[in-house]
């Protein structure tokens, strides 16, 4: 039987991943719909980049209220590629700095890293998708990453439910573990 990778071992594959649709982004489709509903392409890296420049802090011990609102704005400027590399840079040491068992502080309360790392990784893989289709490239997605957070996702999906932070689950009408990963948490994959 292999070893199937943690998490937090699975973050930097996810962030390659992401990291190539975002240099893959046409400079005329940054304003591009996604299937986020309230976000175009430009927004859904801003987010992306947020959550990554607040990782080493968390990572750090830092708390919520510490680190404040300092990444609560367009953090892109005229530079979108440039600062999602630098961002997802810091992230990935940050994450290589510490083991599953560190303590993280998050508005919900202190989470082991391990933790932590699958919330990230649940978000990287599945923006990812987000963005490859509000930018029409390759919507493939690690078969590893969506393993672990389709996992995740079927354990916390009472949790999801009315969070808010997704829509309703839809019928993934495919065993295919992508699309039933995307249908989990809201998204049509046809």
């Amino acid at each position: 039987m292999s070893h199937q990778p943690s998490a937090r071992e699975l973050i930097p594959v996810a962030a390659q991943k992401f990291t190539a649709l975002v240099h893959g982004v046409p400079e005329d489709k940054w304003a591009a719909q996604t299937p986020c509903s309230d976000w175009s392409i430009r927004d859904l890296v801003n987010h992306l980049v947020s959550e990554h420049l607040w990782a080493p802090h968390l990572l750090a011990g830092e708390t919520v209220e510490q680190v404040g609102d300092r990444y609560d704005r367009d953090l892109l400027g005229d530079e979108p590629v440039s600062t999602w590399d630098k961002a997802i840079t810091q992230s990935l040491n940050a994450f290589a700095s510490v083991d599953d068992e560190q303590p993280v502080n998050l508005s919900f309360g202190t989470v082991p890293a391990g933790e932590y790392a699958n919330q990230m990784l649940s978000d990287l893989t599945v923006h990812a998708w987000d963005l490859a289709r509000g930018s029409h490239q390759d919507e493939r997605l690690d078969e590893h990453a969506v393993a672990t957070v389709l996992a995740y996702a079927r354990e916390h999906a009472e949790d999801f439910a009315g969070s808010g932070l997704f829509h309703e689950p839809l019928d993934a009408a495919s065993d295919d573990p992508q699309d039933q990963l995307l249908a989990l948490l809201g998204r049509d994959p046809r």
